[in-house]
């Protein structure tokens, strides 16, 4: 039963538009872990060689980690790079493993992106409402920044889930990952 051409082309499109994002966020992400890797041997050199601590410094390396993977997380579902039990995942067939995805993201991945939004709410907007800081006096000051992650996390986790349940819809109903493929230099264009 194939979907109407609008539909699919919609359900195309935003595929497309949102792995596209996905891809270009991951990627400027990435930059975290040389940040990470790099604040972590300043605190380092500077603790051993010079007998000197910051804890600002050591702060930064919590919110370079915390910005790689709250904000990478989206980027490693696109990329099917996630933990999975792929014992039986990578003998099923492309229809049933469209079946697993869809099934998955309908009720797993959606709904605890969903509790963790609405558990997040009160705790993130507390946060910013106070302006919440570091406890420590030298610390950063921008902790509520720190905690909006969870929220932007979850939103991006919504927004891949939703293209790959479309994806595997897509599949589902006949239309050929050849059509996801068709937009790319187009949408590049666009983007």
């Amino acid at each position: 039963m194939p979907l109407p051409s609008a539909l699919t082309t919609h359900l195309t499109h935003f595929v497309r538009f949102q792995n596209h994002l996905q891809a270009q966020v991951g990627h400027s992400v990435a930059w975290a872990s040389l940040a990470l890797v790099a604040i972590t041997a300043l605190v380092v050199i500077l603790r051993y060689g010079f007998d000197r601590g910051s804890i600002a410094l050591q702060e930064s390396i919590m919110y370079a980690h915390a910005i790689l993977f709250m904000l990478g997380m989206a980027y490693t579902y696109q990329q099917d790079k996630h933990v999975r039990v792929d014992l039986f995942y990578a003998r099923y067939s492309i229809r049933q493993r469209a079946w697993v995805n869809l099934l998955g993201t309908l009720f797993l991945t959606l709904p605890v992106m969903g509790f963790i939004i609405w558990s997040g709410w009160d705790y993130v907007s507390i946060s910013w409402q106070i302006k919440e800081t570091s406890s420590e006096s030298s610390g950063l000051a921008y902790l509520y920044l720190l905690k909006t992650l969870i929220l932007l996390m979850a939103v991006a986790m919504i927004l891949q889930a939703l293209s790959i349940a479309a994806q595997a819809w897509l599949t589902l109903t006949g239309t050929h990952q050849a059509s996801l493929k068709e937009d790319d230099d187009h949408l590049e264009g666009k983007l």
